[in-house]
């Protein structure tokens, strides 16, 4: 009897999980999804330093960091059927291999079952093999109802020319010639709960010169263009039909009530901050064909190009902002002063607690990481009364004091460990039972 396609499928993503905890790493379901279209599309996974090369196995998984020369070698070898895969993405140990290659995506942590971020990237975007289904998506836009109907004009001749559907509406807003943030994603969650497809939203002033392929084929939960590599730009945007795209746009919108005067695109990015650590955000990180300008070079043979000025240096108004979170982001992570997961227990006290892993930057990856699913797995086992963990990577003593201060900001009660430490499974009933004999634990090291 043949097997099914599913049964085929199944035991692929098994042997993929084996793989991956052979050596460590322990990915969640969603990850593991990504990771098993990946093997689908490129060719199928193979460790890096493992006697392997990137001939052996289209989808190149990197477990530990490599060194300078080992990160010029890896890239030497790929070409553009390649995939690398680094299932331990939350790590700064990686940065200077990612700095080399184009990022594709980032799947956030899986909660206690997966505590990593997985990142895969490459040389370069494959265009798909096959051409889409036009109705795959929906392309949805709006603009200021004072601008009239030539705002959209050429972006609806191009949605029609490409048989793509759309909805393209004027609306009330305050000010007569632009958008707030809150009125865009307004519009966004509206238009996310009527319609049944996946939504591509762009900014009215835009023209579609190609089929969105890339967006059905990758099918993520979110995709966005980082501007200058780390600045998330709101003028293209695509949302899944998925349970964590939802959060993201609820989110975002919420933050964008809260916090008025507070620039779209930084907003946006808390939103995939706050999100990528509670669930499992599949993000896909879209090319500069997907964002490109009008005017400027290879805009002719763009997907999505944006009617801005070909010298547009930063989409933001203040391009020092969000200084703190560029490194971190241009690598496709959270940084010292975002928390990488959030749990929740079912504890109904209103404490918090924060655990920052420090000088992880001298830590091995593999131990890192054992940490981090040390730690998760003590709080899943006894959250000792605690209502919320929060975990922050912390690679240098900067990035700690600054983790703490975020973790005080929020009334979070703070232990600071190494990820060489043994740790129990009643950590946190220990550190609780601390709390209550008046030791702190405020700005200390654990210690058994």
């Amino acid at each position: 009897m043949m097997r099914s396609t599913t049964d085929r499928t199944s035991d692929a993503t098994t042997k993929l999980a084996q793989l991956l905890l052979s050596n460590g790493a322990k990915l969640g379901a969603a990850q593991l999804r990504r990771l098993s279209w990946l093997a689908r599309s490129f060719g199928p996974a193979a460790v890096w330093g493992s006697g392997a090369h990137a001939g052996q196995g289209r989808v190149v998984v990197v477990i530990d960091p490599p060194s300078g020369a080992g990160a010029e070698l890896l890239y030497s070898s790929l070409t553009s059927d390649t995939t690398v895969v680094i299932p331990f993405g939350e790590n700064p140990a990686f940065d200077f291999l990612k700095s080399k290659l184009t990022e594709f995506g980032t799947v956030g942590a899986c909660g206690a079952d997966g505590p990593h971020a997985l990142w895969w990237g490459g040389l370069r975007w494959r265009p798909p093999a096959d051409p889409i289904n036009a109705a795959a998506l929906r392309v949805v836009s709006c603009y200021p109802r004072a601008l009239g109907e030539i705002r959209a004009y050429h972006l609806k001749r191009s949605l029609d020319r490409l048989g793509l559907p759309f909805t393209i509406e004027a609306i009330d807003t305050i000010h007569d010639d632009r958008l707030l943030a809150s009125e865009k994603a307004d519009f966004i969650l509206r238009m996310w709960k009527r319609h049944d497809e996946p939504l591509l939203f762009v900014d009215a002033d835009t023209m579609l010169q190609a089929l969105p392929s890339l967006l059905v084929e990758a099918d993520g939960d979110f995709a966005v263009h980082k501007w200058n590599g780390w600045e998330m730009s709101t003028r293209t945007l695509y949302f899944g039909r998925s349970t964590a795209a939802e959060a993201m746009l609820l989110t975002w919108q919420e933050l964008t009530h809260s916090y008025v005067a507070v620039w779209e695109g930084y907003l946006l990015d808390q939103a995939w901050s706050l999100t990528s650590s509670q669930m499992p955000l599949d993000t896909v990180w879209l090319p500069r064909p997907y964002h490109a300008v009008a005017g400027e070079a290879g805009a002719r043979r763009a997907t999505v190009v944006h009617n801005l000025a070909p010298t547009t240096a930063d989409l933001g108004p203040d391009p020092d902002f969000a200084d703190a979170v560029r490194r971190a982001r241009r690598a496709g992570r959270s940084g010292a002063r975002d928390s990488l997961i959030v749990l929740n227990s079912t504890a109904t006290s209103d404490k918090a607690i924060t655990v920052i892993l420090r000088d992880v930057e001298a830590a091995g990856a593999r131990a890192t990481a054992a940490s981090l699913q040390a730690v998760t797995r003590a709080f899943t086992a006894d959250c000792g009364g605690f209502a919320r963990l929060e975990v922050s990577l912390c690679p240098w003593q900067d990035d700690v004091r600054v983790a703490r201060e975020a973790a005080f900001l929020a009334h979070n009660k703070v232990v600071e460990i190494d990820p060489a430490q043994e740790l129990p499974n009643d950590l946190f009933r220990t550190l609780a039972a601390s709390e209550t004999k008046g030791r702190s634990v405020n700005v200390t090291r654990y210690q058994r």
